[in-house]
């Protein structure tokens, strides 16, 4: 499966995320060792979500509606938290394979969010998940929009492509992310995008505009598509090409059917971005789209002059794969019959309290594997802390985390974690 995953210079301005933290004991410290062993025996179901499962595992056109007060209240929705069902208040064909998804919120009064940053999008029917970049602006109210790409064989974007209709509520959980002109502040700003990475990129974009009416905005942003036809929000680009303190070229690789191509041919290059972009060493650079353009692009962008330091980036990522899933429990399984238990020595015994099981984790194993390698099934994607699929609550112990930002501080703050980016650094006791 495919997930987004920024990479970036922490800015004074970001959000504790990539810096390891511990989440800190909320608890009685547990009294674990004496029960590992029976416990081991325990054949309890897995445990999954609770009343955010069941109420989604209803078609959707069955979802509870703002009437259905009660069922909502069963949600617990957090009115600070995007994370429950959104209504699809207008969906538009922005070209012949991409659609902007528009969706509210009922249950609070604005969205909050950093342009840029994603949402995880659950479809119950189909057992998935995809993180969708936002490509509106907060706007300050409960409506915000996701531009989605169909993509040949995606389960999910063709899902969302053929059977989503407005009055139809879907999933979303976030927002998520580092990837916005919010965490890295500065006067001048270069934007590269190619193909649907232009939906995070058109977020900032337009949040930037739109502060103190767009005065003093100096914006370079150059899009590339393979043809006319594929370029997302063109519209919306030739007028921004208009506006004063802005910059856009449109890089096409060939024409379309019906549309020979006028513009800049071809991929971006070196001479290109430096004649569009001379003072591109003096700028914030965004970077976002498949993985062969970001590829083509960084050496560029080091030509350049472009300091790592003011390079952010955002791409698709291909996450562990069943296959890796299976050679790391593998590995581990080996390294146990050996008598290995991790780089330190140490191992920490973690405890699912819903499903009474309780697993030997040592210090340099993720929560989730140990998990997954007792049998016991937990909900999860990414497993690199950038989806918040398997969020969790720590009840008691200290685990040390490094996310990808999938995870909020608020959520932090209550006692939640990751699983899948957290090692134990004591006994610990796990709300699932």
């Amino acid at each position: 499966m495919r997930y987004r995953h920024s990479t970036f210079a922490q800015a004074a301005s970001a959000p504790v995320s990539k810096a390891t933290f511990r989440v800190p004991t909320r608890g009685r410290r547990p009294a674990l060792a004496a029960a590992v062993e029976s416990a081991f025996d325990t054949a309890a179901p897995p445990a999954f979500d609770t009343a955010v499962e069941t109420a989604l595992a209803a078609p959707v056109d069955r979802v509870p509606a703002e009437s259905d007060g009660p069922v909502l209240a069963e949600l617990q929705l957090d009115p600070e938290l995007l994370t429950g069902p959104v209504e699809v208040t207008g969906i538009t064909q922005v070209t012949h394979d991409v659609k902007t998804f528009e969706l509210r919120a009922g249950w609070m009064t604005a969205v909050d969010f950093a342009p840029g940053q994603y949402v995880t999008m659950r479809i119950p029917e189909l057992g998935l998940e995809r993180c969708y970049s936002i490509s509106s602006a907060p706007f300050g109210t409960n409506i915000f929009t996701v531009t989605v790409k169909r993509v040949a064989g995606g389960a999910v974007s063709t899902h969302l492509h053929e059977n989503v209709r407005v009055g139809d509520q879907l999933h979303v959980d976030g927002p998520y992310g580092l990837f916005s002109t919010s965490f890295h502040q500065a006067e001048r700003h270069l934007f590269l995008s190619a193909g649907s990475g232009i939906t995070p990129i058109m977020s900032m974009v337009r949040s930037l505009l739109a502060r103190q009416g767009g005065l003093g905005t100096d914006i370079v942003f150059v899009h590339s598509a393979s043809t006319p036809a594929d370029i997302i929000f063109r519209a919306e680009l030739e007028q921004l090409a208009e506006v004063a303190g802005v910059s856009v070229t449109i890089l096409c690789s060939r024409d379309s059917e019906a549309e020979t191509w006028a513009g800049r041919r071809g991929r971006i290059d070196a001479s290109t971005l430096a004649e569009v972009v001379p003072d591109a060493a003096d700028r914030e650079t965004f970077l976002c789209g498949p993985g062969s353009y970001m590829n083509a692009v960084r050496p560029l962008l080091a030509e350049a002059g472009v300091p790592s330091a003011r390079t952010h980036e955002e791409s698709f990522v291909f996450a562990t794969s069943p296959a890796d899933r299976l050679a790391k429990a593998g590995a581990r399984a080996k390294g146990a019959e050996t008598g290995a238990v991790g780089v330190t020595g140490v191992s920490h015994a973690v405890e699912f309290r819903v499903s009474g099981r309780v697993v030997d984790c040592d210090e340099s194993t993720t929560v989730l594997d140990s998990a997954l390698d007792a049998g016991l099934s937990v909900p999860s994607s990414c497993s690199e802390g950038a989806c918040g699929t398997c969020k969790s609550v720590l009840v008691s112990g200290e685990v040390e985390m490094k996310h990808a930002g999938g995870i909020r501080p608020k959520e932090i703050a209550a006692g939640k974690f990751l699983p899948c980016c957290s090692t134990p650094l004591t006994d610990i006791v796990v709300d699932r």
